[in-house]
């Protein structure tokens, strides 16, 4: 069956050829209806969009990238499905159906060269104080968004994740049934870490006790969250709660509470922030937090379009954060 051309589909659905060019790409409004009637007659007379018309009209490789500085010890998990998988995954789908394909840039070394990247533009999750991938790709003028915020680069736009959101979360539910709750983050300055600390000066103040706070380098992954861990809580025997946002982390602390004879949730009551696999393969079983990753990623998308087309973002009602209560901290 010969497939039918743009011409012919603009004819039979009563428009023209530029309303079914921007019904498929998604970069200019097109009314509901109207794309409604094009989309049902390409599918009947078998139309389908032209990609490598695309790329010549646009002058672009029609790729995007999605990075992180966060080394696979934290980002990646358990067969390497972990926070930024998720978000990957939800990301491709998602620029697939913009007509863009997504490029996974792994968390490289200090020294990698990145110069054989062609992308159009490049979404960095949750970077770090003076990133180098995000200043990598800003410095070439390649358009950037970030997931989370990018501590000192307000130029940057983000998809807000709701870090304090979700720390307030996690402190509440810890504190309402423990003495006094500590709180072990990364040492690598993210905008999460940073409102995540904030939070817990607010909540341990509220409460009327010193705060108990310690930061692991992202490298040192579970073990060493575990030696941390068996620090402070031999310096701290009062703590009987930790909240703990990297979920590599938390599974380290699992680790130390079962060297101290600290038996979770009987002796050490534990939250972590993503509900991904770790915090479900854990025993016992993290309690953890929805953090609706697939609207994040969606959102992302959209706003790195928005830069790439030098447009303003259209804004994303994103869930908020939602606990999920598990066996680490059973009251």
């Amino acid at each position: 069956m010969t497939r039918s051309t743009i011409v012919e589909l603009a004819k039979a659905a009563g428009v023209s050829p530029t309303t079914v060019s921007h019904a498929f790409s998604g970069r200019r409004y097109v009314d509901p209806e109207t794309k409604a009637r094009i989309v049902a007659l390409a599918d009947k007379m078998g139309y389908r969009a032209n990609p490598r018309a695309r790329r010549l009209r646009t002058g672009g490789a029609g790729i995007i990238a999605l990075a992180s500085s966060m080394p696979f010890a934290v980002a990646a998990g358990p067969a390497r499905l972990g926070f930024l998988m998720e978000i990957a995954a939800a990301a491709a789908v998602t620029a697939l159906s913009r007509h863009l394909a997504l490029c996974l840039v792994p968390p490289l070394e200090p020294d990698s060269n990145l110069d054989a990247l062609e992308v159009d533009g490049a979404i960095i999750v949750e970077p770090m104080v003076e990133d180098r991938l995000l200043e990598f790709f800003s410095s070439r003028g390649v358009p950037v968004v970030s997931i989370g915020r990018a501590p000192g680069r307000e130029d940057i736009p983000s998809v807000d994740i709701q870090s304090t959101a979700t720390a307030r979360l996690m402190l509440e539910h810890l504190g309402a049934n423990s003495r006094r709750v500590g709180l072990i983050t990364g040492e690598q300055r993210r905008n999460s870490y940073i409102e995540t600390e904030a939070a817990y000066a607010a909540f341990t103040a509220e409460r009327g006790y010193s705060p108990v706070a310690l930061r692991v380098d992202e490298s040192g992954g579970e073990p060493e969250a575990a030696a941390a861990a068996e620090r402070l809580l031999r310096n701290n025997p009062d703590i009987d709660a930790l909240c703990v946002p990297v979920d590599a982390f938390a599974r380290g602390v699992l680790d130390a509470a079962r060297l101290l004879d600290r038996p979770v949730p009987q002796g050490l009551r534990l939250a972590t922030r993503y509900d991904g696999m770790r915090a479900k393969l854990a025993t016992p079983q993290l309690t953890a937090v929805n953090l609706h990753l697939d609207q994040v990623a969606e959102a992302a998308i959209d706003l790195l379009i928005a830069a790439m087309e030098g447009k303003e973002p259209q804004p994303h009602a994103i869930a908020p954060p939602q606990l999920v209560v598990r066996e680490s901290s059973a009251a």
